[in-house]
């Protein structure tokens, strides 16, 4: 009877010492998240307090809006290395992208390297007001051209919550799904809680991912879960020793 009333556990306590974050948005001026190195700095000493023993930042590559190549993201990837190393930061981190997945992507992925989390493994979004509509095509293309896609918080995709199925559809597409930790405390409201549990529950997620820009995110990181199972969550965690490097 008392296992009834067991209090959920704190998000931040089930990021053991070798968990592996592998999406963040810590380098500083390059997107919508840190916007100075004394950002970085803050951020980077909260995840090395917090337990995380690896993480991979991912800025936004998305045509238009933040036109980041490979070469600006690796030169503010080694300044900032620096700047950690010089403040007594040493969590070991890397660099990669997160791409918006539109006509430009489609365009650039057959002709451009792309910046992966690890081998052939890319991180990509879709737009949160509606899906592509070449969305299956360009799955199908990424793959033929030797990518394995890593799909960003499919649980933050409101237009899928009322057809599951389409979710079930981009996996048979073979579309990796990774959950961002925030849903898991109701940052993105109720709904995403919601539909990140029946997806846990289904076991459809791949990874996980903090997802964080900046302190508020950090916060949300040291609340208590608001989904039930804490066992499923702490199976995807795991997963991502898979990227450790």
């Amino acid at each position: 009877m008392l296992s009834l009333f067991k209090s959920k556990p704190f998000l931040k306590d089930l990021l053991s010492d070798n968990y592996i974050d592998i999406h963040s948005h810590l380098l500083p001026g390059i997107d919508d998240g840190a916007k100075t190195i004394g950002d970085t700095l803050k951020l980077a000493k909260a995840f090395a307090e917090i337990g995380i023993s690896q993480f991979i930042t991912t800025p936004h590559i998305k045509h238009h809006f933040w036109d980041n190549s490979p070469e600006v993201i690796r030169t503010n990837q080694q300044e900032t290395a620096m700047a950690l190393k010089e403040n007594g930061i040493i969590t070991p981190f890397r660099a990669a992208a997160e791409y918006f997945m539109d006509d430009w992507f489609e365009n650039h992925f057959k002709t451009e390297k792309l910046l992966t989390l690890k081998d052939n493994y890319v991180l990509v979004e879709i737009s949160y007001i509606s899906p592509p509509a070449q969305l299956h095509k360009t799955l199908f293309d990424l793959q033929v051209a030797g990518y394995i896609p890593v799909l960003a918080h499919p649980e933050r995709y409101l237009y899928y919550h009322q057809n599951f199925s389409e979710y079930e559809k981009l996996k048979k597409s073979g579309c990796l799904f990774q959950l961002n930790l925030l849903a898991t405390v109701g940052y993105y409201g109720s709904g995403v809680t919601k539909i990140s549990e029946e997806l846990l529950k289904k076991g459809m997620y791949d990874f996980v991912g903090s997802d964080v820009h900046h302190r508020n995110h950090m916060k949300e990181l040291g609340k208590k879960i608001k989904i039930k199972n804490a066992s499923a969550l702490k199976e995807v965690i795991a997963n991502n020793q898979f990227f450790k490097f």
